[in-house]
């Protein structure tokens, strides 16, 4: 009997120090350092890597992290790497979330694990509506609508759900009935941390056009024509069916392509939208917006309304108690000008202060692009193009646009912390020290 303890006991000592080893490898071949860089915790990090044949393996399978030399919790902990993409140069060009440290002149090292890390941020297709999900260890961030939505498939809100959604003779008058088209290409709904709702769709009233997270232009000349693809007037987006998905450790990401119809015959722009989902900190999650339109006919514009009012990035938020809608921009004379806005409020869903922040990218066409508000309307966005102006799609190089959204708790953050988060937005990818390398 003793000897079958002894011999249990060595069994279960073997096996637990097999687990454990089986749970990371220190590799050998790099240590990396980002002294003296700019970084901001809690934030997505882009980090070229030239990698040995193991590391680059480990990278496409999701188990390269890096170990630190903070402690948390009394135990060194791995911080999840995912693959953004491979250059042209063989590089692997990875990303992580920068932790809470107070010192970033910190060696890394780089970790190759056994078995692959857990993909929190998942991307799906509802096996129902056939309309595209971001989950976060399964909760749901948002839903990028790629079919098309009407009416009876709009995702509302509690609120909205308990009264009656029936449209009346005065509400189904000329606007109304003109302009409640059935639509897709558009995020919504996008939840709070606390799972709110902060996204309004097909709102009843005189504007069942707005659809929550939209890039539209009210204006789009072809030609001597014009239409509107923000009301969904001549002109609409459609899906090709070209559409690829990433989940990861780090982040989920959506590319889907849609064609511009005119008339929902010719196909007159190419669109490309990038959504990539960021895991969340206690505090705020991370969005990242990217538009690619690229001109399939000569003699195309778009422009705002009127030229001098909205269109572009479009935001239809649900309506808050306390709502506070707030903008930014640097004066023309400074380096860099920033710009950004935030909306903010108590939402249906949770009993404190939450909001969405919009960055502005310093490298879009015509930045910085001009705030509009509608508090009416829980309404703040950033125009494209300039007032007064129409900007032509070229056949020969696409128009990119690129926005950082911010979801939040809390109101308003101050103006330090709000510039922070524009600088932390304006990193490029980095090239860090690296020590110890081998031949691996």
């Amino acid at each position: 009997m003793k000897n079958r303890i002894s011999i249990s006991f060595v069994i279960i000592i073997i096996l637990i120090w097999g687990m454990f080893a089986c749970v990371q490898k220190r590799s050998k071949s790099m240590t990396v350092e980002f002294g003296g860089m700019q970084l901001f915790s809690n934030t997505p990090v882009s980090v070229v890597f030239r990698l040995g044949e193991s590391q680059m393996i480990s990278a496409k399978d999701g188990r390269l992290g890096l170990v630190g030399e903070h402690v948390e919790n009394g135990k060194a902990n791995i911080i999840p790497m995912q693959l953004k993409r491979i250059d042209e140069d063989g590089n692997a060009v990875m990303v992580f979330i920068f932790p809470e440290v107070s010192d970033v002149n910190l060696k890394y090292e780089l970790v190759e694990t056994e078995v692959p890390g857990d993909n929190i941020m998942l991307t799906k297709m509802d096996s129902e509506t056939r309309q595209m999900e971001i989950e976060e260890s399964g909760k749901k961030v948002l839903q990028y609508n790629y079919q098309t939505v009407y009416d009876e498939d709009v995702v509302r809100s509690r609120n909205e759900m308990l009264e009656e959604h029936i449209r009346s003779e005065k509400d189904t008058f000329i606007t109304t009935s003109i302009y409640a088209v059935p639509r897709s290409d558009y995020i919504h709904p996008l939840f709070g941390l606390e799972g709110e709702m902060l996204t309004r769709d097909w709102p009843d009233g005189g504007h069942p056009h707005h659809r929550a997270i939209f890039w539209a232009w009210p204006e789009v000349t072809y030609g001597s024509e014009i239409g509107d693809i923000y009301a969904l007037q001549r002109i609409f987006a459609r899906p090709t069916g070209n559409i690829e998905s990433t989940s990861g450790q780090v982040f989920a990401q959506i590319e889907a392509e849609n064609l511009w119809m005119w008339e929902d015959s010719i196909a007159i722009v190419k669109e490309l939208a990038t959504i990539r989902v960021y895991s969340a900190s206690s505090t705020e999650r991370i969005i990242d917006l990217i538009i690619r339109l690229d001109a399939l006919k000569d003699s195309i514009s778009i422009a705002t309304r009127n030229t001098d009012s909205y269109g572009g990035l479009n935001l239809r938020m649900m309506t808050p108690e306390d709502q506070v809608i707030s903008y930014f921009t640097d004066k023309a004379d400074v380096n860099p000008v920033r710009a950004w806005s935030d909306f903010s409020g108590v939402f249906v869903g949770n009993d404190q202060p939450s909001g969405l922040m919009v960055l502005q990218h310093k490298d879009n066409p015509e930045y910085p692009g001009k705030w509009v508000e509608y508090p009416n309307l829980a309404w703040v966005q950033p125009t494209f193009p300039t007032p007064k102006t129409r900007y032509s799609l070229s056949t020969r190089e696409p128009l990119v646009l690129r926005y950082r959204l911010l979801v939040h708790k809390g109101g308003k953050p101050d103006a330090e912390i709000s510039m922070k988060k524009w600088d932390a937005y304006h990193i490029d990818e980095i090239i860090p020290v690296v020590f110890n390398r081998s031949s691996k």
